[in-house]
């Protein structure tokens, strides 16, 4: 494999290795808990009536609102930078 392959996600989303792993971790966590909400819930509809959807609301926050603020402010700052310089 080439380094190419392995740092391209990474690179596409400006985090090193190790904040990719914490980030993916904590991820996984926010999943396996709000699937055992979500698991109860369905066993017992009166508990946890809006803490499965909070959490995946949460996580899509996190995931792709935050990405697309970046995205935008990148594109903001490109934009900016071409101005000037032309």
């Amino acid at each position: 494999m080439s380094a190419k392959f392995l740092t391209r996600h990474l690179n596409s989303v400006d985090e090193t290795y190790f904040q990719h792993l914490a980030q993916a971790m904590r991820f996984a966590g926010t999943l396996a808990v709000a699937a055992t909400v979500c698991f109860v819930h369905a066993l017992l509809p009166f508990l946890f009536e809006r803490t499965g959807s909070t959490l995946i609301g949460r996580l899509y926050d996190r995931m792709v609102l935050n990405r697309r603020r970046k995205d935008a402010k990148e594109e903001r700052f490109s934009t900016s930078v071409s101005a000037r310089s032309a």
